[in-house]
């Protein structure tokens, strides 16, 4: 096909783009500039945020609006009302992107060319809610991106695209995340391009080898310092910048935002804090130490680990 042929399709190609935090900004975007029809955008209903509970728009409903796109916001995207409303946008394709609600198979079968969704794994591996989190966590060192065919189930449609993306020793979800949603954004024009010409693969997940990355419970956060250096570096960059491992002292929560593996050892208990000789902030772990970087007292911003413990005044202390 024609470079002149594939563009006019693009042209003609009508999309309902569904989707709803930061990650999911820059594939909408990327579609835009490859020249695709964006004929409504469908994000989650405006939520309090903040002390004061302003109203605040998801950022893709923020991202519709600049660039004079219609956007509905339902409470549930599966009500008549609703279709009714992505019916009449006439959509070729769906294109969703942590949307944040369940769809169900009548709206996955509104569009003639089905719905295509970005998970944020290497799909079978990490399907759920949390990819990113659980890769992390676990100390995968390469996660990607997969772009498929949606059906009934929890990310088990046919696979279309898949791409690696490394995970580095110091990454958290805000540095991998970022990578992924640019990653994403490629992956979703190429996607879409290879649908619009008919070429797109179908590959079958191979379901033995699926993993699961459920949502993360509050009661995950808290660290377990008997736990290996290790795992316990994991945990923290696994959830920083938000919501944040946390410890307790002196009876407060002390969120943990960044922190390294220590190649210096200690003789004192578990979950001890203390200043080394080299003006490191470390805890005893159930093995191996760990460097303190960043820390966020209760009440307070976030702060060197090294001005933290200085206003400590103690020569150590020990972690709840």
């Amino acid at each position: 096909m024609t470079e002149a042929k594939t563009e006019n399709k693009l042209k003609k190609l009508n999309i309902v783009y569904m989707g709803s935090p930061d990650f999911a900004v820059l594939p909408l975007k990327a579609l835009l500039e490859a020249g695709y029809n964006i004929s409504l955008v469908v994000t989650q209903p405006d939520r309090p945020k903040g002390r004061k509970a302003v109203l605040t728009p998801t950022p893709v409903k923020a991202f519709a609006i600049s660039r004079n796109l219609p956007v509905i916001s339902p409470n549930n995207v599966n009500e008549e009302a609703f279709l009714a409303q992505i019916k009449a946008a006439k959509p070729d394709l769906l294109v969703v992107t942590a949307f944040g609600q369940i769809l169900k198979e009548p709206l996955l079968n509104l569009s003639p060319l089905g719905a295509v969704n970005i998970h944020a794994s290497l799909l079978p591996k990490y399907r759920g809610a949390a990819p990113i989190h659980w890769a992390i966590i676990n100390g995968e060192d390469i996660t990607g991106i997969t772009t498929m065919y949606m059906d009934k189930g929890l990310d088990t449609g046919d696979m279309i695209l898949q791409q690696s993306v490394a995970i580095e020793p110091m990454d958290t979800i805000g540095t991998l995340h970022d990578k992924l949603a640019r990653v994403g954004s490629e992956l979703i024009v190429d996607t879409v391009a290879l649908i619009a010409d008919g070429l797109a693969p179908r590959e079958p997940q191979e379901n033995a080898h699926a993993s699961y990355a459920s949502k993360i419970d509050r009661s995950l956060e808290k660290i377990a310092w008997h736990k290996e250096n290790t795992a316990v570096c994991n945990l923290i960059r696994g959830l920083s910048p938000s919501p944040a491992a946390y410890t307790l002292y002196e009876g407060q929560p002390l969120k943990i935002v960044l922190a390294a593996l220590s190649d210096e050892s200690s003789s004192l208990p578990v979950g001890t804090v203390y200043k080394s000789s080299n003006n490191k902030v470390n805890v005893v772990c159930g093995k191996g130490l760990l460097q303190l970087l960043k820390v966020k007292p209760a009440g307070k911003g976030v702060m060197a680990a090294v001005d933290w413990w200085r206003g400590q005044k103690k020569e150590n202390a020990l972690f709840e």
